[in-house]
């Protein structure tokens, strides 16, 4: 048995026992009934992020909403239900400054590495500066070109999200500055979050799979804040990733630009995510089917992100979302787009 096959099987016997495991979690996780979150949970998320240590492997993909949604929270007691569909293709990969065409054809189309996936995002108002989020789902990909035109794919759940935010400062609306202290109508809305990522169930051995498929904790910093012209304002999003499992750690920002029209917004901004270590892709392109993809590998890339969405005045949010990567290393040149529907629902 050759020392990759030998891998395959190890793989798969981890794996194997990690889908047991996660089984019973979920079956346990859907009997639970809501319940009034402890103000201790800040200290809980980070310490269940050392529980659970599988092995990790390729790109970056936790479910995260885009354009610092998250800087705003839920009123106290109330839940905001999102449900998120996205999908991608890439034709292109980044390797050491190149750039290399991995398009195959059949029957008349062509195909390159293509994510389909879908994710459930969960928001809770604890207080009026508290909030918890829970993201989680299921994901596809699959690829031709590294397997000499032959079908080949994982699928599992998605790397989950979990996370505490505060909410240091909510920027003023316009009729409510004349009643503010002049000091204090600078102020952004300014959250911070710390979230824990717990390892999804796709193969973790599979070249581009979608995540990195490490326990990890991450610190972030979310912005949102009006210009003086009506509607226009601005955005940032920064967080550390900790990926325990893999050691490959990772930094993602994100900056833009919102224009707001009543009950539409649209929403225009560049992300860069860099990864501090790790592995380089191998790759010959004169023999595809050698590819060798690293478990922690150092994947860095710069894309545009742009969406648009409508808010009724029920509460229900309809958004479409895109991001493009054009520039990078050890990764594939991805076209995202998706759609998402989220309502807010009060309890109190």
């Amino acid at each position: 048995m050759s020392p990759r096959h030998r891998l395959n099987l190890l793989a798969d016997v981890r794996e194997g026992f990690e889908l047991s495991l996660l089984s019973t979690i979920n079956h346990q996780l859907s009997a639970i009934r809501p319940f009034r979150l402890s103000p201790l949970l800040p200290l809980f998320v980070p310490f269940c992020a050392f529980l659970w240590l599988p092995p990790a492997l390729a790109t970056e993909n936790v479910p995260h909403r885009p354009f610092a949604l998250w800087a705003d929270i839920p009123e106290p007691g109330h839940f905001t239900f999102g449900a998120v569909y996205e999908e991608s293709e890439a034709y292109h990969i980044l390797i050491g400054g190149k750039s290399y065409n991995v398009t195959s054809h059949a029957d008349g189309e062509r195909f390159g590495i293509d994510i389909n996936q879908g994710y459930l995002s969960l928001q809770y108002g604890l207080t009026e500066r508290w909030a918890a989020d829970l993201s989680l789902g299921g994901t596809t990909v699959g690829w031709r070109y590294f397997d000499n035109g032959s079908v080949q794919s994982t699928t599992g759940l998605l790397d989950t999200s979990l996370g505490v935010r505060y909410q240091l400062f909510k920027e003023a609306l316009a009729d409510q500055l004349s009643t503010l202290n002049s000091q204090l109508t600078w102020a952004p809305t300014l959250t911070l979050r710390v979230g824990a990522v717990f390892p999804g169930t796709y193969d973790q051995t599979f070249a581009f799979a979608p995540g990195v498929r490490s326990v990890a904790i991450e610190p972030e910093v979310l912005l949102r804040k009006h210009c003086r012209w009506p509607g226009l304002g601005v955005y940032g999003d920064g967080l550390f990733r900790w990926n325990r499992t893999t050691g490959n750690d990772q930094y993602i920002a994100a900056i833009g630009l919102f224009q707001q029209i009543k009950g539409w917004e649209l929403d225009f901004g560049f992300r860069h995510l860099q990864t501090i270590s790790g592995d380089d892709i191998v790759f010959d392109p004169n023999n595809p089917g050698g590819l060798l993809y690293p478990r922690a590998v150092r994947e860095n890339n710069d894309s545009i992100e742009a969406g648009f969405s409508y808010t009724t005045k029920h509460h229900f949010r309809y958004g479409f979302q895109s991001r493009t990567v054009f520039d990078g290393n050890n990764t594939d040149r991805k076209f995202w787009v998706g759609g998402s529907i989220d309502f807010t629902w009060g309890t109190r």
